[in-house]
C-alpha cells in the first residue's frame, strides 16, 4: 500500500463510473418527481449551505442526515437524491446536505459548517425522533464527525447521534497528505490528525455500520477496518461489512437495492439505533 495515489485515487477509478453517474442522475430526478420533498432549503448564508428534505410522514421513526462523496472538494447532493426513497421507506425523514468545498474553505471550517446543518434539519421534525448520520467516502468521514460532536456543549442536548452508517469512509486522513488531493485540502501532519475521527474515538459512542466495497483498494478497506476495531476497543458497538462485488460507487447501488447484503446490515443498524 505504499503507492497512496493509487490506493486513494487511481486505483479506485473504474471505467464504468461515467455511465454509473448518469444512472444516478436519472434515478435522482425520478426521486424528486415521485417523492414528497423540498429542495435547497437553507441552513446558512453560504451558497452551498442547503439541504433537501424528504418527508417520511407522521409515522416516521427517525431522521437521517446524508452527506455526499467527493473528497470534500467536489460533487453535489443533487446527484445522490436517488438514495433517499429507500431510506424513506424504512420510516426515516431524510435530509441530503450540501456543504462548502475545499479549498474555498478549510476542512475544519467545512466540518463546522456541516454541524450547523444539524439544528436546521432537526427543526423540521418531531424533537423526540432519533438522529442517524450517514455518508459516503468524504461523507462517511463527516457522518463520523457528527457522531463525535459534543452537542450538549452546543445547546442541543437532544441531538446526540443514535447511529452512524458510514460507507467507504475516511477516518485517518494522514495518508492523504501525500496525494494530489492535498492540493485542495492543504493538510499538514497536525491538521490531518486533528481531522481524523480514528484518533478521537471515545466510550459511550453510538452503534456504527462501517461498510466498503470488497473490490475497493486495500487502503480504503483498511480505513473501515481500523475505525471498526478502534470503536470496538472503546466498548462501542460496530459492524464491519464488505459488500461482495462492489467498488467505491457501485456500493451505493447495493445500498438501495432490495434484499442486498448491505441493505440487510442497514436494517439491523436502524433497528438497533432507533429502538
Amino acid at each position: 500500500m505504499d503507492d497512496v495515489e493509487f490506493q486513494y485515487l487511481t486505483g479506485q477509478a473504474r471505467p464504468g463510473f461515467p455511465a454509473l453517474f448518469e444512472e444516478f442522475e436519472r434515478r435522482s430526478a425520478d426521486a424528486v418527481r415521485d417523492g414528497a420533498c423540498e429542495l435547497d432549503l437553507r441552513y446558512g448564508a453560504a451558497k452551498r449551505c442547503t439541504f433537501d428534505f424528504f418527508d417520511a410522514g407522521p409515522a416516521a421513526r427517525g431522521v437521517l442526515i446524508y452527506l455526499h462523496a467527493g473528497y470534500w472538494q467536489r460533487r453535489d447532493k443533487a446527484g445522490f437524491r436517488f438514495i433517499a426513497p429507500a431510506l424513506v421507506r424504512r420510516g426515516l425523514h431524510v435530509a441530503m446536505v450540501n456543504y462548502p468545498l475545499c479549498p474555498t474553505v478549510s476542512l475544519a471550517a467545512l466540518t463546522e459548517t456541516v454541524r450547523a446543518a444539524v439544528p436546521a434539519v432537526l427543526g423540521r421534525v418531531d424533537a423526540a425522533l432519533p438522529l442517524v448520520t450517514a455518508g459516503h467516502s468524504a461523507g462517511g468521514h463527516l457522518a463520523m464527525e457528527m457522531a463525535l460532536t459534543d452537542w450538549t456543549a452546543r445547546g442541543l442536548p437532544m441531538a446526540t447521534v443514535a447511529g452512524v452508517i458510514a460507507l467507504s469512509g475516511l477516518y485517518d486522513l494522514a495518508p492523504l497528505v501525500q496525494t494530489s488531493l492535498n492540493e485542495n485540502l492543504r493538510l499538514d501532519a497536525a491538521s490531518a490528525a486533528d481531522a481524523s475521527p480514528l484518533y478521537r474515538a471515545a466510550p459511550d459512542g453510538p452503534p456504527l455500520l462501517l461498510a466498503a466495497g470488497a473490490d475497493e483498494t486495500p487502503a480504503m478497506r483498511e480505513q473501515s477496518r481500523r475505525m471498526h476495531e478502534v470503536w470496538l476497543a472503546m466498548g462501542n458497538p460496530s459492524v464491519l461489512h464488505l459488500e461482495p462485488g462492489a467498488d467505491h460507487f457501485s456500493l451505493l447501488q447495493r445500498l438501495v437495492a432490495p434484499r442486498s447484503a448491505l441493505g440487510r446490515q442497514v436494517d439491523l443498524l436502524l433497528d438497533r439505533a432507533l429502538d
